[in-house]
């Protein structure tokens, strides 16, 4: 497609609003197996989710409608492939209808490429969004974040910067072709395509089966964009180098989420913060989720070792409060205030982000004894260390 085709096609749309591109959904799937969750659930958001989905026809009336030439999604699912994300099987007979709009730049293309694209059959929808990740809080005020990062997903592997649970799926277009909006733009976030299914329920386990139907969509997803770009390499079906979906971690008190010499303080029990699960796997990232409610935790220790993810989180590490974190001289930078604890370290991969985030400030003495050291067990993990930080002084 070439630019003026873009330009066309931009003026032409109708644009997205920003509060209407990730509406929460609820999973049929996992839902149908939790029925006493899912009571409670619709009991407390049933107006809610009634007004969303009501107002659904017009943030998608951009080509609403069926298939378009028997193709969904620009042109990258068939009918059977739509119909197996749905059913979980080839050859699926499911009703499915497409809505769509396209992937477009803007007319400098310093934001990168956007879409959406949404599925929907006997009730159940399923998201597709192509975005440049903002580089203001982990994606776009930390809620990509929450959801895309999750200790629920497992990464791609074989070097591609994604990850996909049995409810969500994301990957980065690779920079050669062409996944960054300029050639110059070295610090912007990557270009992904994402793939939700509607509403995670954290107390159940991964599903591998449908974990990895997930994962050959969005890589499927990924290959047509980039042929629609003119790129000749294709990336080859992920999932039989990834490892096995994360379980249930039981904690040991001198073993905080798996990293040795990270005390558990007290009234951090399973009783108090929920059931911990852990991120399995090789990068981009290692995250920590205690007691998940509506894609939030109310705990999560994150660290971000992808050079390309970490740049998410380099303006808040910066400007994220007034008294800094100290390190070596050349080893990074920080905060640490009541709700949450940062630091971006120079690595000799790029930058790391090691992350503490509480949902509440109601427990600062946790958050700054822990940040130094998780920080420094990190650091040696990876290769990073030694690396120890200073913080300033309380108050």
């Amino acid at each position: 497609m070439t630019d003026s085709e873009n330009n066309e096609n931009n003026e032409n749309s109708t644009r997205v609003p920003l509060h209407e591109r990730r509406r929460p959904v609820w999973h049929w799937q996992r839902l149908a197996r939790s029925r006493p969750r899912l009571a409670v659930i619709m009991a407390v958001t049933g107006a809610v989710v009634g007004a969303l989905l009501g107002g659904a026809g017009v943030a998608w009336q951009a080509e609403a409608g069926p298939f378009a030439e028997d193709r969904a999604c620009w042109g990258a699912f068939s009918r059977d492939d739509a119909a197996a994300l749905f059913e979980g099987r080839s050859g699926g007979t499911a009703d499915v209808k497409s809505s769509e709009v396209p992937i477009t730049s803007d007319r400098t293309g310093a934001e990168g490429s956007s879409g959406q694209c949404l599925l929907t059959s006997d009730g159940s929808r399923i998201t597709v969004q192509a975005h440049q990740l903002d580089t203001r809080f982990g994606g776009a005020g930390d809620q990509w974040a929450d959801e895309f990062l999750s200790a629920r997903l497992t990464p791609l592997g074989g070097g591609l910067l994604g990850m996909a649970s049995d409810t969500r799926a994301w990957l980065a277009v690779p920079d050669g072709c062409i996944g960054r909006p300029r050639d110059a733009d070295i610090t912007g976030g990557p270009t992904v395509i994402d793939l939700a299914t509607g509403w995670t329920l954290y107390d159940d386990e991964v599903g591998a089966a449908a974990r990895d139907r997930l994962a050959r969509a969005v890589v499927g997803l990924v290959n047509h964009y980039m042929a629609e770009k003119g790129c000749t390499g294709t990336i080859a079906d992920p999932t039989g180098r990834m490892p096995e979906p994360p379980r249930f971690l039981d904690e040991k008190k001198d073993a905080m989420c798996g990293v040795k010499g990270l005390p558990l303080p007290r009234g951090y029990g399973r009783d108090s913060l929920g059931r911990t699960l852990v991120t399995r796997g090789t990068g981009p990232v290692r995250t920590c989720d205690r007691r998940v409610l509506f894609h939030h935790p109310e705990l999560r220790l994150m660290t971000v070792e992808d050079p390309r993810l970490a740049m998410l989180y380099a303006r808040l590490s910066q400007d994220g409060a007034k008294k800094r974190i100290k390190a070596g001289e050349h080893d990074g930078y920080g905060f640490v205030r009541d709700d949450m604890g940062m630091f971006q370290a120079e690595c000799q991969t790029g930058p790391v982000t090691f992350l503490i985030r509480a949902d509440s400030g109601r427990r600062p003495v946790d958050i700054r004894t822990l940040l130094p050291r998780y920080v420094a067990a990190e650091a040696d993990r990876i290769g990073c260390g030694p690396l120890r930080i200073t913080l300033p002084a309380d108050g």
